[in-house]
């Protein structure tokens, strides 16, 4: 249905390929930074630009995608069973990535000795986040679902409010049955156009990455974060760990190579680290995994949902970090405690999306709800969130681009050749 917005394959013009392009303009932005860290801040309005654009476009592509999907499906027991079988995945994995997060943290120990006094530390920064911790948890999650207006849903972009109301509307669709045929055809039409506009949007790409990563090195540099950058190394290892240990072993299961995918994918994973935002590549994920041969409609529902309870990334972020600041304050957290923790993240992670700032803001409510490791403390890394974002999303995006795999082979709707195919690079699969 799709029109495929991925970079071409052409002999001899390598530099013309998204992936170089972005790449380049990243190591431009980092030397901005480096060189002049004043110029190279005031660069951030080029990357929150790029997102906003993307942002923009979201919701409709979601719409489009779900609707046609579930019409052409018309099946609804099949609808539940793919929906039900992603959740039991995503669960899953959340709670390997949490428990990950905790053994690398406790065997790496990243906050012993810094003795830091709770009492000192200046909590004002952190105030704007703490206040939204009210609205984060499983049970406001789940009434947040249903929207406050149905147009409501698409002018905040919460993306589980605009998939809730797709649901309802292929399931609708499918129920009229012949008679729906104009509006699916519709659909369909808007979902090229939108898919159009994000091929011409993506052309920006390069610009959005230079000015965020720019902005990154030139406000926080890497001289300023000595103190923490043990945390930072523990955290891009554990995520690095999580692949190769979690996400390979399915991947092999699957019969599809892990390292293949993230070649596949590496132009998304790129612009994931330098804005720090998964769902600038929301859209492209949705053509490139439908271009890999996973169903339409399978791929309209995984990656949606997907972006709100399979968050890989944030659940070894949010482990990696508490354990963090309990070593950093001295705070006594015995294997107890741990596991209590360990719970109370599996409810709290699923409360993420459509929150600004989203993976700090459940780290303070979790920190909340534990009542044992001081609120203020999430100050320490209130200044490396961002750094530590850069791990964090292209986890969570390759994650749920091999659980949308996963499910799609579950369900027996892949084309197994085609996927072989595209992602040993088969030139001629990866154009439309």
């Amino acid at each position: 249905m799709t029109t495929l917005i991925i970079e071409k394959q052409r002999t001899g013009s390598w530099w013309k390929e998204l992936w170089v392009q972005v790449l380049i303009a990243m190591a431009a932005g980092v030397l901005l930074g480096a060189v002049s860290p004043g110029l190279g801040a005031q660069m951030q309005p080029l990357g929150d630009a790029f997102i906003k654009v993307i942002r923009m476009l979201i919701a409709p592509i979601i719409f489009c995608t779900v609707v046609h999907g579930i019409a052409h499906m018309a099946d609804m027991a099949r609808v539940g069973r793919v929906a039900l079988k992603a959740i039991v995945y995503f669960e899953i994995m959340t709670t390997i990535a949490l428990i990950i997060g905790l053994i690398a943290v406790n065997v790496l120990k990243p906050g012993a000795g810094m003795n830091i006094d709770p009492a000192s530390i200046n909590a004002a920064a952190i105030e704007p986040y703490v206040k939204q911790t009210a609205a984060v948890g499983f049970v406001p999650f789940l009434m947040n679902i249903i929207p406050g207006t149905f147009v409501g849903a698409f002018a905040e972009g919460n993306i589980l409010q605009v998939l809730f109301i797709a649901v309802v509307c292929g399931f609708a669709l499918v129920q009229l049955g012949e008679r729906a045929k104009p509006l699916v055809d519709i659909i369909d039409i808007a979902a090229k156009m939108i898919f159009a506009v994000v091929g011409i949007v993506m052309w920006a790409a390069p610009i959005g990455a230079f000015g965020a990563i720019a902005f990154t090195v030139g406000k926080f540099g890497v001289g300023s974060l000595a103190s923490l950058g043990k945390l930072l190394v523990c955290f891009y290892l554990t995520c690095v760990v999580f692949i190769i240990v979690a996400l390979g072993p399915v991947a092999r299961l699957c019969g599809f190579s892990l390292l293949k995918l993230i070649r596949y994918i590496r132009a998304e994973l790129l612009i994931c680290i330098a804005t720090t935002s998964s769902e600038t590549v929301l859209p492209r994920m949705i053509s490139k995994l439908e271009n890999l041969g996973c169903e339409e409609s399978v791929v309209g529902l995984v990656i949606p949902t997907g972006y709100s309870f399979n968050l890989d990334g944030t659940c070894l972020y949010l482990a990696t970090t508490s354990v963090f600041l309990a070593q950093a304050t001295n705070t006594p957290l015995d294997l107890g405690q741990q596991i209590a923790l360990l719970i109370i993240l599996l409810v709290t992670s699923k409360g993420a999306a459509g929150i600004a700032g989203a993976a700090f803001v459940v780290l303070a409510a979790t920190l909340a709800a534990t009542g044992t490791i001081p609120v203020a403390s999430v100050a320490l890394v209130l200044g490396i969130h961002r750094l530590m974002s850069q791990a964090l999303t292209p986890t969570n995006l390759v994650g749920n681009a091999v659980a949308t795999i996963v499910v799609a082979k579950w369900e027996n709707a892949v084309d197994e050749n085609r996927l072989k195919r595209v992602l040993d690079g088969d030139a001629r699969l990866a154009t439309p």
